[in-house]
């Protein structure tokens, strides 16, 4: 009987391999040969699931973005059903920060793509994604049940805020408890009163 193919799992196994290349050295350097030796597959099993490099980054992103969606989700459910606004901005906020060794893969590999962005604007504008503008909405539909004031401008600042923390986490300039201790001060500023 021939063994059954999980395509999905496939794909993710695949991307994942993109997504470490990209935590360990930059996607510069990610052809699809080394994905494919990095996977422990074939190149054209990488081409037969990705047809170009293009595809592969942005399955790649998007399994990036689920795995973000996954970390938010479980810090959400630790807090009960439905978590008060307060609590449901903090603990999404302090999913996107690299506070333990998946936290910090992640945020390598979401750093990997944004530093293709910049290298290649062209490429950066023909593959966005909403992922990040999603989880500004998110943010700022529950700021707007806070009642907290202008609540896209915060919700954008607050993300901002998450990012350059990020960065300073990676970059040795913060350790992850100084940059969630950063974080909740701005949030304590942001629900004064509330």
């Amino acid at each position: 009987m021939p063994k059954r193919v999980d395509h999905d799992e496939r794909k993710r196994h695949i991307a994942g391999a993109l997504l470490r290349i990209a935590e360990q050295q930059g996607l510069q350097r990610a052809s699809m040969r080394e994905v494919a030796a990095e996977a422990g597959v074939s190149v054209r099993l990488v081409q037969y699931y990705f047809h170009t490099k293009e595809e592969l980054l942005m399955g790649a992103l998007g399994y990036l973005a689920e795995d973000l969606g996954v970390r938010v989700r479980q810090r959400l459910e630790s807090l009960g059903s439905p978590p008060p606004p307060r609590e449901f901005v903090t603990e999404t906020l302090l999913a996107a920060l690299p506070t333990d060794p998946d936290g910090v893969r992640s945020a390598r590999a979401w750093a990997a793509f944004y530093s293709v962005a910049l290298a290649d604007p062209e490429l950066g504008r023909g593959h966005r994604t909403d992922h990040p503008d999603r989880l500004e909405r998110l943010l700022a539909t529950q700021l707007r049940a806070a009642e907290v004031a202008q609540p896209d401008l915060t919700a954008a600042g607050l993300l901002a805020l998450t990012n350059g923390l990020t960065s300073s986490i990676l970059g040795g300039q913060h350790d992850a408890e100084a940059a969630e201790a950063v974080l909740r001060l701005h949030l304590d500023r942001v629900f004064a009163g509330r």
